[in-house]
């Protein structure tokens, strides 16, 4: 990491007392700050990180009066580096399962001006299967799939990753204050990144579990939030990058496709109605949706499709 440019590593932290001085202390002597934001913790993670401070003059503490989530904690310590004035700021979890061996070699394309923002990538590895929780991989493959759609960036992966850089010009240029306060944060950001055309890149990391984190997802709850969430942000890039600030035909194949989709489904009920109603299946609604089911196929394959041509320039 080169010294001529100033980087901090912002720290947001929920009840993780038992982690968060390690963490710190494993922060590289190369940083500038670390930003910890303590989230309202229940615990002793304000002494352990108080305590830390003592013997570590690099050490911002922020702290929370009411509980904004992991999201929000993150925009805090974003916002005290791009006041601040730092060059890149890197967010790492108060949990220790980031592991700091892994931080220049993310810090390195944001530093070198090929990227504005790095993150990590756990699935590169061939190590992800066997130590990533058998749920957390499923759903963190169908969020990656999904976030390829809604974000534009069809060339990431591992979409649910914190472990990430940002460069000065992207801290700059971001609303902090709309970004999404709780898990769905990595995906809501590079949405925000993608309408901006700000540059991407994976970077492979090491995933590391079991040193005693004990993880704050509900998954029953993100199952739903943060598929609907996609949604949303889908609608609102198509809209802002594609209608207000640069108009693209992309978005009449898309509402075409999403549209067929919707026939389709209604179609293939009233197909099945008159099947377990009257024992036959009428031919004229089979044929009707058989050709909605291909149109909406078709209408959201092509879209895609000028979706990727049009953010191909973003892939660092």
């Amino acid at each position: 990491m080169d010294r001529q440019f100033k980087i901090a590593v912002v720290i947001p932290a929920y009840n993780e007392e038992r982690l968060i001085a390690s963490t710190i202390n494993s922060i590289p002597d190369e940083i500038d700050h670390i930003v910890v934001v303590d989230d309202c913790s229940k615990d002793n993670t304000l002494g352990e990180i108080q305590a830390s401070s003592e013997h570590n003059p690099r050490l911002v503490l922020i702290r929370h009066e009411k509980n904004q989530g992991v999201g929000g904690a993150i925009a805090t310590g974003y916002k005290w580096a791009r006041d601040h004035d730092v060059d890149a700021a890197v967010v790492m979890a108060g949990d220790g399962q980031m592991d700091p061996r892994d931080l220049p070699h993310l810090l390195k394309p944001v530093l070198d001006g090929e990227a504005d923002y790095s993150k990590g990538n756990r699935l590169f590895t061939g190590e992800a299967y066997n130590k990533i929780p058998k749920i957390r991989y499923f759903g963190n493959s169908v969020l990656s799939l999904l976030t390829k759609v809604a974000s534009g960036y069809w060339h990431v992966a591992d979409s649910q990753t914190g472990y990430t850089a940002i460069n000065k010009e992207a801290l700059h240029a971001i609303d902090w204050d709309k970004m999404y306060k709780r898990y769905g944060q990595p995906n809501d950001l590079l949405v925000r990144l993608n309408v901006l055309n700000f540059r991407v890149r994976d970077v492979a990391v090491t995933p590391v579990y079991n040193i005693g984190e004990k993880s704050g997802i509900n998954i029953g709850k993100v199952i739903f939030t943060i598929p609907w969430l996609l949604f949303r942000l889908f609608l609102w890039r198509l809209k802002e990058k594609y209608v207000i600030r640069d108009f693209h035909p992309l978005v009449f194949f898309y509402f075409l496709g999403y549209g067929f989709f919707l026939l389709t489904v209604f179609l293939f009920l009233r197909l099945g109605y008159f099947w377990y109603s009257t024992g036959h299946i009428p031919a004229i609604n089979a044929l009707a949706a058989m050709f909605s089911f291909m149109s909406s196929s078709l209408f959201s394959l092509f879209a895609m499709w000028f979706d990727m041509e049009s953010n191909k320039d973003l892939k660092a």
